[in-house]
């Protein structure tokens, strides 16, 4: 009998320890249920924010970029036919006025063939003047019957003609001479100061030479061109005012007003190009100089603006978080000035929106939230 109560008392402790931990793992089971629908509960309970309306301005700002100011022309001067240099009357920083000479060259092919061309011109006009002469007699004499033959009057008219072509054509040709004769002349083209003389007396120049004889520059006059970044391009109007300085003048401002911008962006750093006349006949800039520019610029149109705190950067753009019906959502948008605490701003917003104040990331788009 002993054995058999053994084995039934093993048999009564295994069911009943298995039992127990069926209870246990039901229980945990159900704790762990419990936990999960709280903490989706609490979950979606929504989030309080701070919305804001975006606001409507057209305020005037300053932009600071750097600038060079260039001569107002500035031309490289190379001899357009072949010639030893016979004399320089400038050197390097010479002011020259317009059409002075500057050098003279010396080509003695060049005046012997407009001298043979002045004899050419001598000889047809005294061809011409013979044929016109004959011509006008011929025809004084056919006005009586039968004194010249038609054919005679004919004759005499064609040679005429052909005489004039040729006395017209020698004109030209003495010109064209005459004015290669001039080229031997080399000639400020306007008002302005030698910057670079290459060549001395002696020097033979012409076709193949690629080095110019002068460069001159008109600096009384002077030419300040900046850059001006695609987002503020549409800001830049007709008057539009900077002021200016350079580094050998610190302290010194100058000013100016917009001259002139061009019609499109440059492709190598996409902006637009502005110029802005500057009156230097005191001598007081130098062409080639940086300069460090402040613009006072203003929006063609109206913008929205928002607190600064409304704009999020992250890995995936630049946004703010619109509220409608208690949901957030998403907006792209590109950030253009700031001032003080307000963010310019451009996408797809309107006045009415209601932009979270406080832009956080981790307010996902759907999410639930409770206007404060």
């Amino acid at each position: 009998m002993l054995p058999m109560i053994i084995v039934n008392y093993k048999k009564t402790y295994l069911l009943a320890f298995g039992t127990l931990l069926l209870s246990i793992g039901i229980n945990g089971c159900n704790t762990k249920s419990q936990g999960e629908n709280q903490s989706r509960t609490k979950t979606q309970e929504p989030v309080t924010v701070k919305v804001v309306r975006p606001s409507v301005d057209q305020p005037e700002f300053k932009l600071t970029l750097p600038g060079e100011l260039k001569p107002y022309e500035q031309v490289s001067l190379f001899p357009k036919i072949k010639g030893f240099i016979k004399t320089i009357s400038v050197d390097r920083g010479s002011f020259v006025r317009k059409g002075q000479i500057m050098a003279v060259l010396e080509a003695p092919e060049v005046s012997q063939r407009f001298q043979s061309a002045k004899s050419d011109q001598q000889k047809f006009y005294e061809n011409y003047q013979l044929s016109r002469q004959t011509y006008e007699r011929v025809l004084k004499a056919a006005q009586k019957d039968g004194s010249v033959a038609a054919i005679e009057l004919d004759r005499a008219k064609s040679k005429l003609r052909s005489d004039s072509a040729a006395y017209r054509s020698a004109i030209a040709n003495a010109q064209a001479f005459g004015q290669q004769e001039q080229y031997l002349k080399i000639i400020s083209p306007f008002d302005g100061v030698v910057v670079e003389r290459n060549m001395s007396v002696g020097a033979l120049v012409g076709e193949s030479n690629t080095m110019p004889l002068f460069v001159v520059a008109q600096n009384s006059k002077l030419r300040l061109t900046v850059a001006v970044p695609e987002k503020h391009a549409q800001s830049l109007g007709k008057n539009t005012r900077i002021t200016f300085m350079v580094s050998n003048l610190p302290g010194k401002i100058f000013t100016s007003v917009l001259s002139r911008k061009s019609g499109v962006l440059q492709q190598q750093n996409r902006a637009v190009t502005a110029e802005f006349d500057v009156d230097n006949r005191d001598g007081s800039l130098d062409g080639g100089e940086y300069a460090q520019v402040t613009m006072q610029l203003q929006r063609p149109d109206s913008t929205l603006w928002v607190p600064s705190s409304s704009v999020v950067h992250a890995q995936s753009g630049t946004f703010v978080l619109v509220v409608e019906n208690n949901t957030v959502k998403k907006v792209d948008v590109r950030e253009g000035i700031r001032k003080d605490s307000l963010q310019e701003i451009f996408g797809s917003l309107t006045k009415t929106d209601q932009v979270i104040k406080k832009g956080n990331e981790e307010l996902l788009n759907g999410s639930k939230v409770k206007i404060n």
